[in-house]
């Protein structure tokens, strides 16, 4: 209790502050003791791990990069100017001198693409040689199987790669080089069952000198390549290697698949880290243990013991301090996050009157004027919404009205009463349903029924303009839908599409369901629309003279304020083809609405 009075009675600076100072003085004496010790064994093992990652990174770049060698040499293989030549050994000179040119101007092609390839070469033991290059002279073909890539490939089922050394393939030419090299087995169906042939694709050994040179591991360190044979396939000093003045633990090396090993080398030590490539190279970092670490003897017991008694010392200060600092703003932090998920009925206990306990009463407030706000939006916002709602609903067709009582009259004067009746039955039950109760959402069959009412009294009065039909999925029938939002759809179709089409046109209604939403569809065949009409439509405001009186904006307006933006009008036209009005609104059903 008396910690917390300590705490409670000061300001939350001043305990800040002597925490830290607290803190600080800890540190300092544990990093003037152990910094040592810890940093060494820190630097050492992140070393290791960080050799052991540029190793794996290297051994991954020279696979994929053997790799795509060795798929090239596979697609060289698979070559039809190739084949032509090999199988026509038996031809005449004449079209297998053909042939030959054909398969070396592919090979040229390929070797031209990749630098990093010195040359491509296919030899068979049937005396038949081709190569990437037309002029240059072979060496004779008894020396060419001789050689070690060739004897390779004829003993291996798979590609045979070799470690650098000096090709010599072509008469007074010498390249540093790293062969693959592939026996034709199943790749190139012999003519005879003794003839054989290997291809041979020379890469430049300075791609491999490249991948490798650009690794740096500390101020010594390098990476080196051996094959399985303990031949050296790179080293930054391998010439020195060759003539002895430098040696490597080969021997070491070759026993290790995967992992770190720290070997001596006289007055040194090496730290050799290797890892293994699916064809067997091996790759190797070296580093030097004591360009990691120095002056080691330093580390002593008596440095230890202290650092030990002093991070105990500070980490009970830490967690003293810690706990009695934050329990407060913890607390303040908990409610604060009620307040995020909505819950503005929290209140904040006030023990102190530091800071925090002035932020405390402070967040009371807050959150007090919080909730009085949210409920005067909610009521303006809900008066707002209700109020839009019925001054859209109440809108009226003056004209429309105005043209079907004159057609009523002009019906009456020629003695078709039948039509009257038709037509007068009709728009009694639009205003019927027009006025209503008040409700907002209605059943789709309800809305629907009005629509025929109305298009009866449209067809009447356009004398048969027209035709419509009305296509919707029974299921879907007892679903709620917004009150008049059809009848705009419907009258811009007429007015805009139907009206002005000198032939007959066709409306059609159709309805759907679609996962959790309801698609209604009216589609005329009218004069259309184009992409500069389209993009009017939605921005027009009711026409009380030759359209809508609750208009096709207002219909898109009320289905957002009601449903959400996700939801409303879009449409689709095509000039002289028609136009495609679509209605998209959740699925609602009658008890839901309520």
């Amino acid at each position: 209790m008396r910690s917390q009075r300590f705490f409670r009675s000061r300001s939350i600076h001043t305990n800040i502050a002597i925490s830290f100072s607290l803190l600080i003085l800890c540190t300092t004496i544990v990093l003037s003791y152990t910094s040592y010790r810890l940093s060494s064994a820190a630097v050492k093992g992140n070393s290791v791990a960080y050799t052991s990652q540029l190793i794996e990174q290297v051994k991954l770049n020279i696979e994929n990069y053997i790799g795509n060698m060795e798929s090239i040499a596979a697609l060289v293989l698979t070559s039809s100017d190739l084949e032509k030549y090999i199988k026509g050994s038996k031809l005449d000179e004449e079209e297998a001198l053909k042939n030959k040119l054909l398969a070396s101007h592919y090979l040229r092609s390929v070797v031209q693409s990749r630098s990093d390839i010195s040359s491509i070469l296919y030899a068979g033991s049937d005396g038949m040689t081709v190569s990437d290059r037309q002029h240059a002279v072979l060496k004779p073909l008894p020396e060419l199987i001789a050689q070690d890539w060739y004897q390779k490939a004829m003993n291996q089922l798979d590609v045979a790669v070799s470690s650098s050394h000096v090709q010599h393939i072509f008469q007074d030419e010498y390249r540093w080089v790293v062969s693959i090299s592939r026996k034709l087995s199943n790749a190139i169906a012999m003519t005879e069952a003794d003839q054989q042939g290997v291809l041979l694709v020379d890469l430049n050994y300075s791609v491999i000198n490249n991948l490798c040179k650009q690794i740096e591991l500390g101020k010594r360190g390098y990476v080196f390549i051996v094959d399985p044979a303990g031949s050296l396939v790179y080293h930054p000093q391998q010439q020195l290697i060759y003539s002895q003045l430098k040696f490597e633990q080969l021997e070491t090396v070759l026993g290790i698949k995967s992992g770190s090993v720290t070997v001596n080398t006289g007055n040194d030590q090496k730290l050799y880290t290797v890892d293994t490539t699916s064809f067997g190279w091996k790759i190797v970092g070296v580093t030097y243990p004591d360009d990691l670490v120095a002056n080691k003897q330093r580390m002593q017991g008596t440095a230890a013991l202290w650092g030990a008694i002093s991070l105990i010392f500070a980490m009970a200060i830490s967690i003293f301090l810690s706990y009695a600092l934050t329990k407060p703003l913890k607390n303040l932090e908990l409610n604060m996050k009620k307040a995020e998920r909505g819950e503005f009925d929290i209140r904040v206990e006030i023990e102190s009157t530091n800071e925090i306990g002035k932020l405390a009463r402070t967040f009371n407030l807050m959150m007090m004027k919080i909730k009085e706000l949210m409920g005067q939006i909610v009521l303006e916002q809900e008066m707002k919404r209700v109020s839009e709602l019925k001054a859209l609903q109440a809108q009226i067709k003056p004209h429309f009205l105005y043209n079907t009582l004159d057609s009523i009259i002009w019906m009456a004067e020629t003695g078709k009463m039948e039509e009257v009746v038709e037509m007068t039955s009709s728009l009694s039950k639009l205003l019927r349903s027009t006025i209503g109760e008040g409700e907002e959402l209605i059943p789709l069959a309800k809305e629907l029924e009005h629509i025929r009412h109305y298009l009866t009294i449209q067809n009447m009065r356009y004398r048969n303009k027209f035709t419509y039909s009305i296509e919707v999925q029974e299921d879907i029938l007892t679903s709620s839908i917004l009150k008049m939002v059809l009848q705009p759809l419907v009258e811009n179709a007429i007015y805009h599409g139907i009206k002005h089409n000198p032939e007959q046109g066709h409306i059609l209604i159709r309805a759907r369901q679609e996962q959790n939403d309801i698609i209604v569809q009216v589609i005329d065949d009218g004069i259309g629309m184009d992409e500069e009409q389209m993009g009017k439509v939605l921005l027009q405001k009711s026409d009380f003279k030759t359209g809508s009186g609750v208009g096709v904006a207002n219909v898109n307006h009320r289905i957002q304020l009601y449903f959400g933006v996700k939801y409303g009008l879009s449409f689709a036209s095509e000039m002289e083809e028609g136009t495609t009005a679509t209605l998209r609104i959740p699925v609602i059903y009658e008890e839901e609405s309520q």
